[in-house]
């Protein structure tokens, strides 16, 4: 990929990241949560479709040349979210807690920052994600 496809990947990722971990503030608290755990009350069907939003996400980081150490840590936010996602009310309560895609973000993030120390073409959003965690 050339520098401009690599931005639009990684903006788009990131975008996507949040909108599907902490889109939304929940009034009165400083506590973020996204569609994920959202789409996730559906019965069944939920899940899926949030499993496959973060399988796109990861298909997408993938394109970075991540070394196989990042990816299964990657895969592994992804699994254990859906594995316990499919718990009634429990699984929804952890998918707003856990914010796999956000992890991963992160990861992402570390491995660009390692790679393209300079960073000017590729800035690390880390602080941002920080501050909406936070």
């Amino acid at each position: 990929m050339n520098t401009a496809q690599r931005l639009q990947t990684l903006t788009r990722i990131r975008k996507l990241s949040r909108l599907m971990d902490t889109a939304f503030r929940i009034p009165g608290t400083p506590f973020r949560i996204g569609l994920d755990p959202i789409i996730g009350l559906v019965p069944g069907l939920g899940d899926l479709i949030a499993t496959a939003f973060s399988t796109y996400i990861l298909f997408l980081a993938a394109r970075f040349s991540l070394p196989r150490e990042a990816l299964g840590k990657m895969i592994y936010n992804i699994a254990l979210e859906a594995a316990i996602g499919t718990i009634p009310l429990f699984g929804d309560i952890f998918d707003a807690f856990y914010k796999s895609n956000i992890r991963n973000l992160q990861i992402l993030e570390q491995h660009l920052d390692i790679v393209e120390p300079e960073g000017e073409e590729m800035p690390s959003d880390s602080a941002n994600i920080a501050a909406e965690n936070s």
